[in-house]
């Protein structure tokens, strides 16, 4: 059992498990993977061409609140429990979620933070993601058997203990309570690089924090262990003990920050679902600091 709350389990546990076909209504592998539309990549023929056996793909356009006019921002609990219950996944189900990016991981963490906002505890994600399950030999398929329905009862999630809004962070550069973690890449942090969105500058919010979410993870893209966690967010400056929140450009790759945390013991971390590509849109000039232009008058 203690395998099944760990937040992160390796490629080997995960390949014992499928071998001894303990795949089904206990444990579902998801295939996660999310890529900014840029990229032009098909997440879902990819997965219909090779993922891991058992596996189901999760997709985090589809299983979000539809009428927002942000990316992907949290669908209801009533969503989020029909959706994963079409997977096949119940309230006793371990669920481990991985992505193909080349990072190792990418969005896994997303749907991580995701099942656990909405009550389950019962969900890992996999070391270095299927960029190591690859390079340690582990099997690949293309088939895909359809899983039977489940019913996932959703928790009674009290959204504003781990979801922070556009008002909750505008507040807070004023009253400076809480250390506010972005993980975006440095450059886009400091507006030196582009945003992936054309309608979105590089900067960031006064009194953001940088700690791009690939220093979370080794050359290898697995997650690092829980001593240069710790240094990385004491060298950040983040006091683990104090509360804190996460942003990044659309509240994805924000996620990473929430796992190191629970890794280090610190479950608590709140992430500002709108992120960059809201505060953007709505904040005024002095509150986008870069060294690029900035945002106009």
């Amino acid at each position: 059992m203690a395998a099944q709350t760990r937040a992160v389990v390796s490629g080997s546990w995960l390949a014992d498990a499928i071998k001894r076909n303990l795949y089904g209504p206990k444990l579902r592998v998801l295939d996660t993977s999310w890529y900014l539309p840029k990229l032009q990549r098909d997440t879902r023929a990819e997965f219909q061409q090779a993922h891991i056996p058992g596996a189901a793909f999760f997709d985090i356009d589809q299983c979000s609140d539809r009428s927002s006019d942000l990316d992907h921002m949290l669908p209801s609990a009533g969503q989020f429990a029909q959706y994963v219950g079409d997977l096949g996944i119940g309230n006793d189900t371990h669920v481990v979620v991985y992505d193909t990016s080349g990072f190792g991981s990418y969005s896994a963490p997303r749907v991580w933070w995701m099942f656990r906002l909405f009550g389950h505890s019962l969900v890992s994600v996999l070391d270095g993601g299927m960029k190591n399950w690859l390079v340690d030999g582990h099997p690949v398929t293309s088939e895909y058997s359809e899983p039977r329905r489940a019913e996932f009862r959703a928790g009674g999630t009290d959204l504003g203990s781990w979801v922070k809004t556009y008002e909750d962070v505008l507040e807070n550069i004023t009253s400076k309570q809480v250390q506010v973690v972005d993980a975006r890449s440095a450059g886009r942090f400091r507006g030196t690089e582009p945003e992936p969105r054309d309608d979105t500058l590089p900067g960031h919010f006064p009194n953001a924090i940088s700690m791009p979410f690939t220093t979370f993870m080794d050359a290898s893209g697995k997650e690092l262990g829980a001593e240069a966690l710790a240094r990385l967010f004491e060298e950040a400056g983040v006091d683990l003990k104090r509360p804190f929140w996460t942003t990044c450009g659309s509240g994805v790759t924000a996620c990473h920050v929430a796992l190191a945390a629970h890794l280090l013991g610190h479950p608590g971390v709140c992430v500002y679902d709108g992120s960059w590509s809201e505060w953007f849109k709505r904040a005024s000039p002095q509150h986008v600091i870069s060294e690029g232009k900035g945002k106009q008058v």
